[in-house]
């Protein structure tokens, strides 16, 4: 399955299959894989991170805290699927250790530490960067955004428009205060996804 998914990738990024979209990349499932879409090569650059920090947490013995990596190349990665967490009121929330403590695995403070000091990672707390194992635990899904890249490549290009920044707003066609995806200071149109902006 992986060598179909990894061939013909493109018939599987349908709309029917679509689970998800950041700023740099689009997700969709695939039973129990992920195909990550790199809509910019900073979603590539997140991608290949992901791919060696799961590589050294593998030989570590901490790899169950993350989506295993089975595929990188320019346009897609492919991983394996968790189910995401729920928004709350239509939004990513910051994961707290005392009110999310029946969702914190074993070892997740060690691993929060290792990826901070070894590999820079960025935005550890952020409900959308997890799935939820078949225990209930968290587990990393989205974890290759460094904060070398975010400061000297993402923030340059989100102020430029390029890719998008999320802000919380209500909708103009749906009414709900969602997350928006906005491309700098002068996007002025205020819908969500699923209204139809991409």
């Amino acid at each position: 399955m992986l060598k179909e998914l990894s061939e013909n990738w493109n018939k599987y990024c349908s709309e029917e299959n679509f689970i998800g979209i950041g700023s740099t990349r689009k997700v969709y499932r695939v039973d129990e894989y992920v195909i990550k879409l790199h809509l910019h090569k900073l979603g590539y650059k997140q991608s290949q991170n992901e791919l060696h920090i799961y590589n050294v947490m593998a030989k570590k013995g901490l790899h169950e805290l993350f989506a295993k990596v089975y595929y990188v190349d320019e346009t897609i990665s492919i991983q394996k699927y968790y189910q995401p967490l729920e928004l709350k009121n239509h939004q990513s929330f910051e994961i707290d250790g005392n009110i999310d403590a029946q969702l914190i695995p074993d070892l997740y403070e060690e691993v929060l530490e290792l990826l901070d000091q070894d590999f820079d990672c960025f935005d550890l707390k952020d409900s959308s960067n997890y799935g939820m194992n078949e225990q209930g635990k968290l587990t990393f899904i989205d974890y290759g955004m460094s904060k070398n890249l975010y400061t000297n490549s993402w923030v340059p290009l989100a102020e430029a428009g390029i890719i998008p920044q999320i802000d919380v707003e209500v909708c103009g066609m749906c009414g709900l205060k969602k997350e928006l995806r906005m491309y700098g200071d002068h996007d002025h149109d205020l819908r969500c996804y699923s209204c139809g902006k991409e």
